[in-house]
């Protein structure tokens, strides 16, 4: 059976990729190896980064392809493979797994969504920036360290207080 996903050439879409573990810190601790295997990936098959958190067990992301290319499934395999294969071999496998001859480290599927304006686009970012506060990590947004909040704040894009966890509306991130 074929999953079928959104195929718009140059869109912008908002990922969701999860550790198989999610009771891992795996990604944060390999940090260094995820930025280094998505820079890979970056030059092979451009894409931009508009915005992502990385948690210890899971990560948001959302990216913007170049006109006329659909094609992130093959760029989250090529990272989530990538990535598998730089990190020491102590997962659980299930016999499935091993059949197949897969590592155990990611959850298979990932859920994505196609950004539909600019509003759309504007609610992800802030999903994506105030993940972090949302579970527990840290009590303000720009103090957890694996996010593009940083450069939104660089760049002037979002106050130093943004997403504070006493001034966040909770109704406005479900996951």
């Amino acid at each position: 059976m074929r999953y079928r996903r959104t195929n718009l050439k140059g869109g912008s879409y908002f990922f969701t990729v999860n550790l198989a573990d999610r009771k891992s810190d795996l990604l944060i601790k390999r940090i260094d190896t995820l930025r280094h295997v998505m820079q890979t990936v970056k030059q092979g098959h451009p894409f931009a980064i508009d915005a992502m958190v990385v948690l210890p067990d899971h990560l948001h992301a959302i990216w913007t392809l170049p006109m006329g290319d659909a094609d992130f499934p093959t760029r989250w395999m090529l990272i989530k493979s990538g990535f598998s294969r730089r990190v020491p071999h102590a997962e659980y496998r299930r016999k499935s797994r091993i059949s197949k001859g897969e590592r155990g480290i990611w959850q298979r599927r990932y859920w994505e969504h196609c950004i539909r304006d600019e509003r759309d686009y504007e609610k992800h970012v802030e999903y994506i920036h105030f993940n972090p506060v949302k579970h527990g990590h840290v009590t303000r947004a720009i103090n957890w360290p694996y996010s593009s909040i940083h450069r939104y704040l660089t760049e002037g894009l979002i106050e130093r207080d943004w997403g504070m966890a006493e001034t966040a509306d909770e109704n406005d991130y479900g996951e």
